[in-house]
């Protein structure tokens, strides 16, 4: 594609996003995976480290206000299923996001505007893109907007982690996950507990929260996370 025609392609999505890039440069950049990387043009993997953190804040924050009612260790398998590389690649499709990545050309012959992790890293890039470009109100729009229907979808709570770590374990035929305190900090009315998870298969993880519950949960859901980024295609 010429450099002209990969504009035009850029403003096609950016008004497909409901975005009006003040720097359309983001954009692209957001869209550039590694494999088109080049010294003039950088890949996304720097707008999709802040990404994850933007769409971390935004989807705690809206979860609180649309279940105020719910402990942290319902809260939090709620948020895991939102942030998780899946859904963000399903929303990444609806959008028809792959259709603009720009890819080397081995990557796109292998089907790569297809792949659920390189769907999902532009996803949170282009998050990224939206938030350097405008701020955080139109990031939050932005997610809220292709999120909203998954938040509020009707329906308990999923599975929380550390069951789904103990089901993913027996599966495969190993012990119970071990968890441990490692540490706590912090007075008493305001104690921070640090806990550790570990397998039989040597995959370890820690969680950190003002309960201990709250932290073998959050140990559990890194752990998953950790898995789940290691067995992606």
């Amino acid at each position: 594609m010429s450099r002209r025609g990969q504009k035009a392609s850029l403003e096609v999505f950016a008004n497909a996003l409901g975005h009006r890039f003040n720097d359309i440069d983001l954009l692209e950049k957001a869209l550039t995976h590694p494999s088109a990387a080049s010294p003039a043009q950088p890949d996304n993997q720097r707008l999709e480290f802040l990404g994850d953190r933007v769409l971390g804040l935004v989807i705690a924050e809206a979860l609180m206000a649309a279940y105020p009612d719910e402990a942290e260790g319902s809260l939090a398998p709620r948020f895991n299923q939102l942030v998780r590389r899946e859904t963000l690649a399903e929303i990444a499709s609806e959008i028809s996001l792959g259709e603009h990545l720009l890819l080397g050309r081995s990557e796109s012959a292998s089907g790569g505007r297809h792949k659920k992790a390189i769907l999902a890293d532009a996803m949170e890039a282009v998050i990224a893109a939206i938030h350097r470009d405008a701020g955080i109100d139109s990031a939050r729009a932005f997610i809220l907007e292709h999120w909203q229907g998954r938040i509020e979808a009707p329906g308990t709570a999923p599975l929380d982690s550390k069951t789904r770590l103990q089901e993913w374990a027996q599966a495969r035929g190993m012990a119970p996950p071990v968890y441990e305190m490692t540490a706590r900090a912090g007075p008493d009315h305001a104690p921070l507990f640090t806990v550790s998870v570990s397998l039989d298969s040597g995959e370890t993880a820690t969680g950190q929260a003002t309960s201990k519950k709250a932290a073998e949960q959050l140990a559990a859901a890194q752990l998953l996370a950790s898995i789940s980024r290691g067995t992606k295609a």
